[in-house]
């Protein structure tokens, strides 16, 4: 009788053991996911680095510069253009070429007038650096810092500039709101009665 009460005894703790192992599995499996998940971000982040879009121009500018600040609105423009006796000019601006941070030909003409205008089309390369407003407002920050610089450059252009407008701030800003109405003229809807 009392080999009865001890295979019992034997039994119960092989029945506690099984679950304990059980246990122990899916934690292996829990971390060996983890794992996964670590390598999986840094191969996306590889990925993201390559896109051509995202590429910046490896365009380094030496040399005598000439600077100046342009802006449109809430805008600002730092300008330094380059003299160059290249046929071709580099555009950066914001350390990206200029057609692909201004993909619109407008925006990209307006940017190069005031070197049309003076007949300097192949005589700068220019870095901008650009932060705030909307894209219309930077290019036309851009084109200002740069008249700015060709009439540091050279005295000469300012009669040129002038006629074109190049040389003007643009002083048009958003008008606050006022107390009391909608915008900032804007009144709510006015009732008789």
């Amino acid at each position: 009788m009392a080999t009865k009460p001890t295979t019992k005894k034997k039994v119960a703790p092989k029945a506690e053991e099984a679950p304990k192992k059980a246990v122990k599995a899916p934690k292996k499996a829990v971390e060996a996911k983890k794992e996964v998940k670590e390598v999986a971000p840094k191969k996306a982040v590889e990925a993201k680095k390559e896109s051509p879009k995202e590429k910046k121009a490896s365009a380094t500018f030496t040399g005598e510069y000439f600077y100046a600040v342009g802006k449109r609105k809430t805008a600002v423009a730092q300008i330094r253009i380059y003299p160059t006796k290249k046929s071709e000019i580099k555009k950066i601006v914001n350390e990206k070429e200029m057609e692909v941070y201004f993909p619109i030909k407008r925006l990209q003409d307006t940017i190069l007038s005031p070197f049309i205008i003076c007949g300097k089309e192949n005589g700068f390369d220019f870095s901008a650096k650009v932060n705030g407003g909307g894209f219309n407002a930077q290019a036309d920050a851009i084109r200002l810092g740069i008249s700015r610089a060709l009439l540091v450059c050279d005295e000469e252009n300012r009669k040129v500039l002038r006629a074109a407008g190049f040389l003007t701030r643009d002083a048009r800003k958003v008008e606050r709101k006022k107390p009391g109405k909608k915008k900032a003229r804007k009144s709510p809807q006015f009732s008789k009665r």
